[in-house]
């Protein structure tokens, strides 16, 4: 993870001396359970207790560090430097367990750990375009599909397309936390030889974890794979709406601009740039997180009981993905606040190109006045691409047209652009118990 995209609160979870600690834990827990069970001698968790209890462990780290350089084992190097400090009571450490128990239960609890704080942050940025939803709910601003002018919408209805989405994303990743917070101590290769399924069930639940109710020598790969998979369909959600403020950014379309500092610069040499290199970060960001999908979906299928082909690259995939995520959804946080909604532009541009895009209107009428709608779809094109084309107000030639003339009435085609495209914005907006008025 590089520092450029790195915040403090969610690097520290996956520090390494974060990792230690966690490691510590597991099997001082898995000390105390052996004892309670008259498995290991009394007294023998409390002693190695105290002495654990006060170590520095950026120095526990670093005597570890030393020894895995000649031991080639994270685990053996860990529980080196762990027995040396423990002296002769630490003989029972790791007594019946093999490394995946102590490193995918630690994995959960890290995982955990980070996603609860990713939970939070994005609940912070939910609140945020909530609010926006709210502000601009009945604010008009053109749709538009293929890129093209479509018809009127609300700005508002374009924060709730967002809250809502972001909702899904919340429960998804809430599933995912479900999904990885278990860890295993079955052994070697998961069937409980030296210490029973009752003694992992209550390692575990001191530890706060589910159990693994049928593991190998680790907790399987799909529950992994789920998690990045979900993260990097949020990472995906959030580039969706960065790209909707990216597009809208465009100078000739000017409607919403991302928060641009007094002391920003936007060109090495052009001083009137105001880019959106913000969204355009977390469009980049999004890429790589759903990059990081193949090796966790690739680490599913391995040999047996276990192999390590998974280890090395989930050190990268965790660690990046969720820190990465967390830094885009604090970004994303940001931009909302900060982010310049330009409803005067969005009338002007409404009006520039005239009032064709009442064509659904003027059709659906017709079909109401008993034309069929092939018939009336070939007129209606004719008339709203002439207005177009010609820069004429299409109200001003459908009242012209002859052949429209034998059909409507004045009255008619006074009703037809008077119609209220955000009529039913309150409806949707009851879906979501965010009912304010008009």
């Amino acid at each position: 993870m590089i520092e450029r995209y790195s915040i403090p609160e969610i690097r520290e979870v996956f520090s390494e001396e974060s990792k230690y600690k966690r490691w510590i834990e597991i099997e001082l827990v898995h000390l105390k359970v052996l004892e309670k069970e008259g498995i290991i001698p009394q007294g023998n968790y409390e002693e190695v207790r105290k002495k654990i209890e006060h170590v520095n462990i950026k120095e526990f780290v670093k005597r570890a560090k030393e020894i895995e350089d000649y031991v080639d084992h994270d685990v053996v190097a860990f529980l080196t430097a762990f027995e040396e400090i423990a002296g002769k009571e630490g003989r029972f450490l790791h007594y019946g367990l093999t490394s995946s128990d102590v490193v995918d239960t630690a994995n959960a609890l890290m995982l955990r750990q980070a996603l609860e704080k990713l939970l939070n942050e994005l609940d912070e940025l939910i609140k945020l375009v909530k609010s926006k939803a709210l502000e601009f709910k009945f604010v008009p601003v053109m749709g538009r599909t293929h890129g093209v002018f479509a018809e009127p919408t609300s700005v508002g209805l374009k924060f709730l397309f967002f809250y809502s989405e972001l909702l899904r994303s919340k429960q998804r990743i809430f599933q995912a936390l479900q999904g990885v917070s278990v860890g295993k101590i079955s052994g070697a290769v998961g069937n409980y030889v030296y210490l029973k399924p009752e003694i992992e069930e209550k390692i575990l639940s001191e530890l706060g974890l589910n159990v693994e109710k049928v593991s190998t020598q680790i907790v399987p790969r799909d529950r992994h794979a789920f998690m990045v998979s979900q993260l990097a369909l949020y990472a995906s959600s959030l580039e969706r709406f960065a790209t909707e403020i990216r597009l809208l950014q465009r100078t000739e379309v000017n409607e919403m601009m991302e928060p641009f500092g007094k002391a920003q610069r936007g060109s090495s040499a052009m001083p009137h740039k105001r880019n959106p290199v913000k969204s355009e970060r977390i469009c980049g960001l999004a890429r790589l997180i759903r990059g990081y999908t193949i090796p966790a979906m690739e680490n599913i299928a391995l040999w047996h009981e276990r192999d390590i082909s998974h280890s090395s690259n989930e050190r990268f995939v965790f660690e990046d993905v969720i820190c990465t995520v967390f830094f885009m959804t604090r970004s994303m946080g940001e931009i909302i606040e900060g982010l310049s909604v330009n409803t005067n532009k969005m009338t002007e541009n409404m009006s520039k190109f005239g009032d064709f895009y009442y064509s659904q209107v003027l059709l659906l009428l017709l079909v109401r006045k008993g034309l069929a709608r092939k018939d009336a779809y070939e007129i209606v094109k004719r008339v709203s691409h002439l207005s177009f084309d010609s820069g004429s107000s299409l109200k001003e030639v459908v009242s012209k047209d002859a052949e429209l003339g034998k059909v409507l009435t004045p009255e008619d085609i006074e009703e037809v652009f008077k119609t209220d495209f955000l009529k039913n914005v309150n409806e949707i907006y009851m879906r979501f118990d965010l009912t304010s008025q008009r």
